[in-house]
């Protein structure tokens, strides 16, 4: 860019900037015009088109001209100063110069104001002087930056359009950080920049939607929303701004609070649950909760701002922790008022509010640009949280007997700290490490290639005047306060899902600091006291049934300790394990259901993010596992454990698998230990699934057996022993004892003849025992896995016989008869056969039975067994099937060939049977019967349409009448009957005589 005329008039500066256009395109010229007032810029005009929330690049580069090269920039006298130097011949030439110059633009304006000076009396001739804009404000004016208010109104609505994208929710986070830098300079365009994104916020048309719908908004949005509220309490808590601001501000908040649309600070949603009524809602001298009863009234986003609106900063106290670092008690006394001011140490503490609203000041602080302050109250904070703290632990020590008796206890916070609307927590840790942050210049080894993220460090800063302490400690100490309280999960699923959040949040921060000694000494001190808070940490060794559990600090909690105390960083996670929500009490003697079937109808309120909390459970147990691996103090302990609180399937399968996963890695010997845990975890999936089942059992079950097969023969025969309080007959017989004996399986275990021979006889005892607890599903496996030992198949071919006795279905009979003819052994295949057809009927109308198939391979089997074998069928086949249609198949294939021919059969004749003679004579007497039947059966409720069918069938009738001796004559016959008896069917009698005459 390049700089062309440029001058300061009084309060205004302007210039051209000339800008290199592209490659073979020619250099653009603006026109730049800025305005500024006690060193701030009031407004600014470019002849560019970029709008933005900031200056364009030729403001910017006007202004740096201005700045550094002041002596190359003419200064002029305000221009009121110049036309008093002129007499009245250039006054009216200057006039009549600038009008012509800028005639279209001015000369409408021009005239207009001689109209109004030529007027006797009209308001400019009663006014001294004339407005000169290149001479300043007045001293009593406001002064403000510039802030295009009309292009944030158009940027944040567009924003808003695209509210499902993640640019555009990072967008507005950034114009809300901008926000937050505004206030930290004490620009006064901070508030005014957050009214117009508000007003904007509050016209999104979604909000109507929604509570059209009853629905809760979006995740993202309404995290957005949380931002907004929590920046004005930030705004309303201002330590500096004048009374009628904040009570502009409030007035503009009330009236949005009211509003429909303004989203409620739980979020939006079509139901309403009850407020809980806490039992206990008092602390240790503090008014540190809010009592809640009853039923909550509204409180939207903009509430806790409204409440903001009623605090001050003038409690002399106050002050005077703000002022010094050394405030210390008086000579006379270190109580101020009803509370005391000063804890036994003789820091400062700060009783004067609830503990998230003094949270919110240490925030409020910050954010005006008061660091040193900020840290100050956030010290006397923690002091203050210190002397509660062990004013509870001396209370807990007092009723502890009593506690543990009783083995529960309420809940000792009706408003948890993690998961707050003010974040305090979050707010007194940012303030601190923020304190100890060491930015780290990046080391880019390689130039050319893109510069690295800057790294955050942290180093120990003293706090003044408190040797021993460092803000970095502080804030690991508060922190580990905040997410170890014992608190009830709120209400709501996005309250639910802002405590997981924000818990996740802080432990991300914990993670961004390395741990010394001084902080691991911190660490461990913090976690003895979560494990002694009784009542008031959610570590104690009673908590409340709804109390959100501790697995996601554990865990954290558990990585740092384990280094450096094992012990303690065990006791503590085993501790965290609890998920009191899912235990139920029974009274005594009655049967414990199925942990899952109760669990939605046992739980108030809704725990929406039930899913949620027990798979971070799940993974605490997992971390646990993996690190006690070779340590049988601490498996046992984490199993017994898990077993007692981890009440999901689908976990306790995936823990059991991580442990198998563990114990079994690639270039090392298993660990047999682990193992055993993995099988014991997996036994137990196996027990709580049986009766439920699952889409996954076949993938349990498998891994089960590989699982022991892992492990050993004695595992593997262990499970095949115990199976019937594991899993089903079937998955037993084809999965357990199938997968157990495959070949594959043997070469992995290694076992010698005597060995292989001691699994296979435990398999097949499973398979006998399954087969007679399920024959109908079992029998064909059990005499598939019991074929190389005769005597475990023909006890196996025994318990099907038996079945059949006991009703065991056709079809199944069927089944096990073609294996029997397909192992060769035909005669068997025969008496399964037979048995089959004894239980079946196929009545006259029914040609596509699903047993066709079978019926026909069992008369083959029996034309080629013998003469004597197809007799003794034929009146079975009599009585079982009443198919015209079959029949007459049946008898016509057994006419093609003598019987006893086939591969299987002796041969005992010569010629094929003739139909005249038995036992076909008497198949066929059976089928011609059941013609005559069928065919008046079809005719009682024939239609129109059907006549064709019938007369096929008819043909078909004749062709099997023929195979009699005298079945011309019985056919002529079964005619005239059917004509005489339904000759009122006239039509179809004539087709019947047009065919058969």
């Amino acid at each position: 860019m390049g700089m062309g005329g440029k001058g300061t008039k009084g309060f205004h500066l302007s210039g051209n900037i000339r800008e290199l256009g592209a490659p073979g395109e020619p250099e653009q010229v603006y026109r730049v015009s800025i305005s500024f007032d006690r060193c701030k810029i009031t407004s600014v005009s470019c002849g560019c088109d970029n709008r933005d929330l900031f200056y364009c690049a030729h403001v910017v580069a006007l202004s740096l001209y201005r700045i550094r090269h002041a002596h190359q920039v003419e200064l002029r006298l305000p221009i009121s100063e110049t036309l008093s130097q002129m007499n009245r011949d250039q006054l009216q030439k200057f006039v009549q110069y600038l009008i012509s110059a800028h005639h279209t633009e001015v000369l409408p304006t021009a005239q207009r104001l001689a109209d109004e000076i030529l007027l006797l009396g009209s308001e400019i001739n009663l006014v001294h002087g004339a407005p000169d804009p290149t001479a300043g404000a007045g001293t009593e004016d406001a002064n403000c930056w510039h802030l295009d208010e009309e292009q944030i109104q158009e940027q944040v609505k567009q924003l808003l359009s695209n509210g499902g994208h993640y640019g555009a929710s990072q967008q507005l986070r950034s114009m809300f950080s901008k926000v937050r830098e505004m206030l930290r300079a004490r620009d006064s365009n901070g508030a005014r920049m957050l009214i117009l994104m508000t007003e904007q916020f509050l016209q999104d048309p979604r909000l109507a939607l929604w509570r059209q719908q009853g629905a809760g908004m979006t995740d993202k949005c309404r995290q957005l929303w949380d931002e907004l509220g929590a920046l004005w309490v930030c705004v309303i808590l201002s330590p500096h701004c004048k009374p009628d601001e904040r009570s502009g501000w409030l007035q503009l908040l009330g009236s949005w609070d009211k509003l429909d649309v303004c989203p409620l600070e739980e979020g939006n949603y079509s139901f309403d649950i009850p407020s809980r009524q806490p039992a206990l809602t008092s602390r240790t001298g503090s008014e540190d909760e809010e009592e809640v009863t009853g039923t909550s009234p509204r409180r939207t986003v903009f509430s806790r701002a409204l409440q903001a609106g009623e605090l001050h900063w003038n409690d002399s106290h106050l002050q005077r922790i703000l002022a010094s670092d050394s405030c210390g008690p008086s000579l006379t006394g270190n109580m101020g008022g009803d509370k005391p001011t000063f804890d036994p140490q003789g820091h400062p503490i700060w009783l004067g509010e609830p503990f998230p609203t003094a949270c919110a000041r240490v925030d409020t602080l910050r954010a005006h640009g008061y660091p040193h302050k900020a840290l100050r109250l956030a010290y006397s904070i923690i002091n203050t949280l210190r002397l509660q703290r062990r004013h509870q632990l001396d209370s807990y020590k007092q009723q502890k007997k009593e506690l543990l008796q009783k083995g529960a206890t309420c809940v000792t916070s009706t408003e948890g700290w993690v998961g707050h609307p003010l974040d305090p927590i979050g707010c007194l840790c940012r303030a601190l490490l923020e304190a100890c942050r060491v930015e780290e210049e990046p080391h880019n080894l390689f130039p050319d290639s893109a510069p690295e993220k800057r790294k955050l460090a942290y180093q120990h800063v003293p706090v003044p005047g408190s040797p021993g302490e460092s803000y970095l400690a502080l804030a690991l100490e508060v922190a580990l306060l905040g997410l170890g309280q014992q608190r009830a999960l709120p209400e709501g699923l996005y309250a639910q899902d802002k405590v997981v959040r924000n818990e996740e949040q802080l432990l991300a921060l914990l993670e961004e600091v390395e741990l010394d000694g001084r902080l691991v000494q911190v660490l461990r001190k913090q976690a003895g006291l979560l494990l002694e808070g009784g009542p008031f940490s959610g570590f104690g060794e009673v908590i409340f049934r709804e109390s959100v559990p501790m697995h996601t600090c554990a865990r954290y909690l558990f990585a740092a300790l384990l280094p450096h105390d094992p012990d303690l960083a065990f006791r503590l996670a085993l501790r965290a394990m609890r998920l009191p929500v899912l235990e139920t009490t029974f009274p005594a003697g009655e049967a414990h259901p199925n942990p899952l079937d109760s669990i939605v109808s046992n739980r108030f309120p809704r725990w929406f993010i039930l899913g949620h909390l027990e798979t971070r459970q799940c993974e605490l147990a997992s971390t646990m596992l993996t690190a006690a691996k070779g340590d049988t103090k601490w498996l046992h302990a984490v199993l017994a454990s898990v077993q007692q609180n981890i009440h999901s399937p689908a976990l306790l399968f995936k823990l059991a698998q991580d442990a198998c996963k563990t114990a079994t890695p690639a270039s090392a010997p298993p660990d047999t230990m682990l193992l055993g845990i993995a099988l014991e975890l997996g036994l137990q999936v196996m027990r709580m699934t049986l009766s439920t089942m699952t889409w996954r059992r076949r993938e349990m079950v498998r891994w089960l057996v590989s699982c022991a097969t892992e492990i050993g023969p004695p595992a593997l025969m262990s499970i095949m022993k115990n199976w019937y309080s594991l899993f089903t007959p079937v998955e037993a017989v084809t999965i357990v004892a199938v997968t157990g004996t495959t070949h594959a399986t043997l070469l992995r275990l290694q076992l010698d003849t005597t060995g292989r021979e001691e699994l296979w006889a435990c398999a097949r005892t499973l398979a006998l025992q399954c087969a007679m607890k399920d024959p109908q599903n079992c029998a064909l496996p059990a005499l598939t896995l019991c074929e190389k030992n005769h005597a475990a198949f023909e006890a196996a071919y025994q318990i099907v016989l038996d079945a059949a006795a006991g009703g065991l279905g056709h079809a199944h009979l069927f089944t096990v008869a073609r294996y029997m003819e397909h192992r060769g052994l035909p005669l068997r295949a025969y008496k399964l056969a037979t048995l089959a057809l004894a239980q079946l009927s196929i009545a006259f109308n029914q040609d596509s039975h699903p047993a066709v198939n079978d019926v026909l391979w069992a008369c083959s089997l029996s034309h080629s067994l013998g003469r004597h074998e197809l007799s003794a069928i034929v009146p079975l086949i009599i009585r079982s099937i009443h198919c015209a249609p079959m029949l007459s198949d049946i008898l016509r294939r057994w006419t093609l060939s003598a019987p006893g021919l086939g591969p299987l059969g002796a041969r005992r004749a010569t010629k094929p049977l003739g139909t005249d003679r038995a036992p076909l004579c008497q198949l066929l007497d059976a089928a011609v019967a059941a013609y005559i039947t069928t065919s008046h059966s079809r005719l009682t409720h024939i239609s129109p349409r059907h006549y064709g069918d019938f007369i096929e069938f008819l043909g078909k009738a004749r062709e099997t009448f023929l195979l009699a001796p005298d079945g011309h004559l019985q056919f002529a016959q079964f005619l005239e009957n059917l004509k005489q008896t339904y000759k009122g069917k006239k039509k179809l009698m004539l087709l019947v005589r047009e065919r058969f005459g």
